[in-house]
C-alpha cells in the first residue's frame, strides 16, 4: 500500500498545447492517503480515467510527477507500479475455471498452494461465485465475468493500490449495491488504497471515504460526502451533488445580507466585499414554502418519490426545486419560498466564499 502524491501534475493530448484549454487534465496537487478509500466523480470526458491511467503507467503526463510513497514512479512502467486495475469491460481468461482467474496473480507471484486456496475461497464468498469456481468462464453472463474481474483485481493483499475504472457498468443494479457494500468491507478489513472511476454520484458517495469532484480537466473539490453537500466548493459541484442538486440564485452580497431581484435575504454568516458574480447556493432540502414572506415562487408540478417529494418550480422565472418529506400538505396559498439562512452557502464567479471567521 503507499500513499499517492500528484504534483504539479497536467496532461494534453496534442503535441505543443498552446494554453489551458488545450490541456485534457488541467495541473493539479493532490496527497491521497496510504488506505484511503477515493472515488474519482464526474461526467464523460472531465479527465477522471486520464488522471487513472496516469497513476496507473498507462499514460505518462505532459508534465509533473507522481509518487508512491517517497518512490517517484512517473516514468516506471504499469507492471512496476505494483498495482491492480479493474476496467470497464471484463478481462477474463475464458478458458480458465472461476479459481484459476482468481487464483492467476498470486500464483504468478510463486504464493503458497494453501494460501492461495484460502484466499480464492474469501474472495469468490465475496463476489457470491462460490458455486461457480469449478467452472470455465467462457459462457458465463457479462456481469458473473466482472465479478471474476473484480475479483481477481481485490485479489492480492500486497499491491500498493486497486484502481477501478467504473467497473459496474455492466452489472444489474441490485448486484451494484451489494458489491459496494463488499468492496466496502474488504477495504476496512485489508486498508487497500483504493480509487473508484465512476460517473454515479450513489456509487462515489457510498463507496468512498472522500470524492474527488472533476470537471472540465480540473479537480474542483476533494473531500468527503458531508462535505460536498454542505460545502460544495464550485457551485458545479453543487449542481452535480444531490437530486435535485443545489438551488442557485444571482444576488448581490453585503454582510449578512443577499438581495434577489429586490428582496432581502438573511444569511447564517456575513461576508466581506466580494467581486465578479456572486450567487447564493441552497439544497432542496434546506428550502421550505410560506403564505407571507420569502421570495415569490410557483409552483410548476409536485413528484412522489417515496420517502420524499419534490416540489418543482419557478422564482422570476428560474427553475427552482425543493425537497418536503413525505405526506407534506403544499397549501394553495402558499406562494413564497424561504432558506435556512444557515445552510446558504456564496459564490462569486462560481467558487464559494468562505464567510468572514470560517475556521478560526
Amino acid at each position: 500500500m503507499a500513499q499517492i502524491t500528484l504534483r504539479n501534475l497536467a496532461h494534453s493530448y496534442q503535441p505543443n498545447p498552446g494554453s489551458e484549454a488545450d490541456y485534457a487534465l488541467k495541473e493539479l496537487n493532490h496527497v491521497w492517503e496510504d488506505g484511503g478509500a477515493y472515488a474519482l466523480l464526474g461526467a464523460s470526458g472531465c479527465g477522471k480515467s486520464t488522471l487513472l491511467n496516469i497513476i496507473s503507467g498507462l499514460l505518462r503526463p505532459s508534465h509533473g510527477r507522481i509518487l508512491f510513497g517517497d518512490t517517484d514512479v512517473t516514468d516506471a512502467p504499469t507492471a512496476a507500479r505494483n498495482i491492480a486495475q479493474v476496467f470497464q469491460f471484463p478481462v477474463v481468461y475464458d478458458t480458465m475455471t472461476v479459481r484459476e482467474n482468481l487464483a492467476f496473480p498470486l500464483r504468478n507471484r510463486g504464493m503458497d498452494a494453501g494460501y492461495i486456496k484460502a484466499r480464492v475461497d474469501q474472495i469468490a464468498a465475496m463476489i457470491g461465485m462460490e458455486a461457480e469456481l469449478s467452472h470455465k468462464a467462457r459462457g458465463l453472463t457479462a456481469d458473473a465475468k466482472q465479478k471474476i474481474s473484480l475479483g481477481r483485481g481485490m485479489v492480492r493483499e500486497d499491491v500498493n493500490a486497486i484502481l477501478f475504472d467504473e467497473p459496474l457498468t455492466v452489472i444489474d443494479p441490485h448486484m451494484k449495491f451489494e458489491l459496494r457494500t463488499q468492496l466496502k468491507s474488504l477495504h476496512r478489513e485489508f486498508g487497500h488504497t483504493m480509487i473508484y472511476v465512476t460517473h454515479d454520484q450513489t456509487e462515489a458517495l457510498t463507496f468512498a471515504d472522500k470524492v474527488v469532484v472533476m470537471h472540465d480537466g480540473r479537480v474542483l473539490q476533494m473531500g468527503t460526502p458531508e462535505e460536498l453537500f454542505e460545502r460544495p466548493a464550485h457551485t458545479f459541484v453543487g449542481y452535480f451533488i444531490g437530486s435535485p442538486g443545489m438551488n442557485l440564485f444571482d444576488a448581490e452580497i453585503s454582510g449578512s445580507r443577499a438581495v434577489i431581484g429586490g428582496v432581502e435575504v438573511a444569511l447564517g454568516a456575513s461576508y466581506g466585499p466580494m467581486t465578479g458574480r456572486t450567487q447564493i447556493g441552497i439544497r432542496p432540502e434546506f428550502c421550505g414554502l410560506d403564505r407571507d414572506v420569502g421570495l415569490p415562487f410557483r409552483v410548476r408540478r409536485i413528484e412522489d418519490v417515496g420517502r420524499h417529494r419534490i416540489i418543482r418550480g419557478e422564482v422570476m422565472g428560474a427553475p427552482v426545486n425543493i425537497t418536503a418529506p413525505e405526506g407534506t400538505e403544499i397549501a394553495a396559498d402558499a406562494t413564497r419560498i424561504l432558506f435556512a439562512p444557515e445552510k446558504i452557502n456564496v459564490y462569486a464567479d462560481g467558487w464559494r466564499v468562505a464567510p468572514l471567521g470560517e475556521g478560526r
